[in-house]
């Protein structure tokens, strides 16, 4: 396990034990895990969109972070005020980690094979701040990070009505592993907007071992997420440099 996962693993154990006891919301000694998309603003300034819709102003930091546009982050956080200037909250973060977050692409004869076909699970898929959240399984092994994406191919036989049809693909260049490992990406599901509606349904192809699953997600612009990432599901034991 890297050792920034064994931190984040670590955040979340104790993140229960101190749920347990919460007095005060911005005690130091309170933190929050959540999932935010980061906003720069320039010279290394940024502030951090949670997936609940909330705003977060970084007023302090423990660490150095590097902000980028249309990136997701996981970020440990204690909060310091209430509502101000704007923002839900003001914040000193503790930690921060990247998750891998990538557009859509369309496939093609070109990139056929580069996205491959190999088995990978979809634990869940959910939609926040314009994003789709997918939490999988993947058989993680080999001398190579595996590829992850998710795919329009505009030649599948099934294309369902009224829906954007969509494939999570899974590339494990030649990996003769079984054992399976949990990871974690988000996708970007603004070009999927269209001007005339709210919302558009997604069907998520996967091919879970010999079968094909679909998985149905309703993606309502700029909804916040309707769930608690980190209370209900399992964190990643690999990092998400052994994919891309």
């Amino acid at each position: 396990m890297k050792p920034a996962v064994w931190r984040f693993v670590l955040a979340i154990v104790l993140l229960v034990a101190v749920s347990c006891n919460k007095k005060d919301e911005h005690s130091l000694g309170e933190f929050h895990i959540d999932i935010a998309t980061v906003i720069p603003l320039g010279e290394n300034r940024y502030t951090l969109l949670l997936d609940n819709g909330k705003r977060l102003w970084p007023a302090a930091s423990d660490v150095r972070y590097s902000p980028a546009g249309n990136q997701r982050v996981f970020v440990n956080y204690t909060t310091l005020s209430g509502e101000q200037s704007g923002y839900d909250h003001y914040v000193k973060i503790n930690d921060i980690w990247n998750i891998l977050t990538k557009k859509i692409i369309g496939q093609t004869p070109q990139n056929t094979d580069s996205i491959g076909n190999n088995p990978v699970k979809i634990n869940e898929a959910w939609v926040g701040n314009d994003y789709l959240n997918i939490d999988f399984m993947f058989n993680y092994g080999g001398t190579r990070p595996h590829a992850i994406n998710l795919v329009i191919n505009p030649s599948y036989p099934d294309a369902t009505p009224n829906t954007i049809d969509l494939e999570f693909r899974h590339n494990a260049y030649g990996s003769s592993s079984t054992r399976f490992y949990e990871g974690f990406v988000c996708f970007d599901l603004k070009p999927l907007q269209r001007p005339d509606v709210d919302s558009v349904k997604l069907a998520i192809k996967a091919k879970e071992g010999n079968e094909e699953k679909t998985y149905r997600v309703v993606y309502r612009y700029n909804q916040a997420a309707l769930r608690n990432i980190i209370a209900e599901t399992p964190i990643p034991v690999v990092a998400s440099n052994e994919y891309y």
